[in-house]
């Protein structure tokens, strides 16, 4: 249930990326599968490898994927910016 709490949060942060320029490496879709691959990895690290159940899943397992998210949406970016991919003009 705890890897159910991650992949939301990761996939609600995501969501904001819209607030910053396009330069993620694989562009929004990059975005969203180093989102939810960061909270996922994240959340089993800090749990011991491990993912607790349903019995053991409270509101702080949602929030333990934040930093996941965003060290994974940071490095994202960073590949991105470094590979030279410049925003696409809508």
């Amino acid at each position: 249930m705890a890897m159910l709490a991650w992949v939301m949060m990761g996939l609600a942060l995501w969501h904001f990326t819209v607030f910053v320029p396009d330069r993620f490496w694989g562009g929004i879709v990059g975005a969203f599968l180093f989102s939810i691959i960061g909270s996922v990895v994240w959340g089993v690290a800090i749990n011991g490898l491990t993912v607790p159940g349903q019995n053991d899943t409270t509101i702080v397992s949602a929030l333990e994927a934040i930093p996941g998210t965003l060290i994974a949406l940071g490095i994202c970016y960073f590949v991105g910016m470094r590979k030279g991919i410049e925003p696409v003009a809508h």
